[in-house]
């Protein structure tokens, strides 16, 4: 019997987990893709002169923006299925929650406000007679009570933990950039948005520059040893697109995740240590995907030939060649062998 209900509570934590960790956080970072981080690449592209014209959405899409939580809002509230009206009333959540304690709910506050909405909106929503009026009520209130009161606190309490590990990483390069590396890379490939988290934590200077060349590592990595499986539509769409793809993969075969994560942990030391690259949140967690990381590495440190040869290095030739090499001797010595990562498309 007691068995019987650990399983059960260990099936409720787990749908829990989901829900709220990988479901509603995977979709935060759509709405963080489609409103700041876009947001990013536009202000680069708009310093190129033709382009110059791009220049007012980039104030719009700014990190003080309340369209930045409107967009979290809308992502976490159809991430989880929610109703239409309770999808658009958390626009309104996820703008209250990013705009609470004048300016300081950010996306935290963003995440919790629109998390409340949608759920407690869900469950009144197409109850009553007068649901267009009940339902955005209930997702607004609570909502942004919530994201109010609740928002401010947690996002200090990431930022301070963000600074933390920028400062750690300022003090000791080598080791904490291979540990920010291991960790932010690791958290890309699961289900679970790395985006995210070096947004709500702030993260800037070296640790973002470690932590997008660990993630550079597992995309660049997975990309190279699989092409043998996968040819080039598996290099482009891991290598530019989401190392996620080889998840269920990892789980058949977790060894293939070792030349991944140790190319990992090198590149963010070498970032860190050696090359001394900066990044900032919006980019930290992105790796290659879409290129972000690099427009955050341009962002950072400036658009000259330096930082376009650093880039060329720390996010595709040492990602590649280290994590090559840890996979050829895996393969030598029998752990891998042709078709553990053959992806199913």
């Amino acid at each position: 019997m007691t068995s019987e209900k650990a399983i059960k509570n260990d099936s409720i934590l787990g749908r829990i987990f989901k829900r709220y960790f990988v479901d509603a956080m995977g979709a935060m970072a759509l709405g963080l893709f489609s409103s700041l981080i876009i947001g990013l690449i536009i202000s680069q592209l708009s310093q190129i002169g033709p382009l110059a014209f791009l220049q007012p959405m980039t104030e719009v899409l700014g990190a003080k923006s309340p369209v930045v939580g409107a967009a979290i809002g809308v992502a976490i509230a159809y991430g989880l299925k929610a109703d239409p009206l309770v999808i658009f009333s958390a626009a309104s959540c996820g703008a209250i929650g990013y705009a609470a304690g004048d300016g300081s709910g950010g996306p935290v506050g963003a995440f919790i406000a629109a998390l409340v909405g949608a759920e407690l909106g869900q469950l009144v929503s197409k109850k009553t007679p007068a649901d267009i009026i009940v339902t955005p009520m209930t997702a607004i209130v609570a909502g942004g009570l919530a994201g109010g009161f609740v928002g401010p606190y947690v996002q200090n309490m990431m930022h301070w933990l963000g600074d933390l590990i920028n400062e750690a990483t300022m003090l000791r390069p080598l080791p904490m950039g291979m540990i920010v590396g291991v960790a932010v890379g690791m958290a890309l490939t699961l289900p679970i948005s790395s985006a995210a988290l070096c947004i709500m934590m702030d993260l800037s200077g070296l640790a973002a520059g470690a932590a997008v060349a660990g993630c550079c590592a597992q995309m660049v990595g997975f990309a190279v040893i699989s092409f043998r499986e996968n040819g080039v539509g598996g290099l482009l769409s891991q290598g530019l697109g989401t190392s996620m793809l080889q998840v269920p993969n990892i789980m058949r075969h977790p060894q293939i995740w070792i030349a991944p994560t140790a190319a990992s942990g090198l590149c963010g030391a070498v970032s860190a240590a050696l090359l001394g690259m900066t990044n900032n949140a919006a980019g930290a967690g992105m790796g290659t995907s879409g290129l972000v990381g690099q427009f955050g590495a341009v962002a950072a440190m400036g658009a000259s030939a330096k930082t376009f040869l650093l880039i060329g290095l720390a996010h595709f030739l040492l990602p590649a060649a280290a994590a090559l090499a840890v996979h050829l001797l895996l393969r030598r010595i029998g752990w891998i062998k042709d078709g553990y990562m053959k992806l199913e498309v």
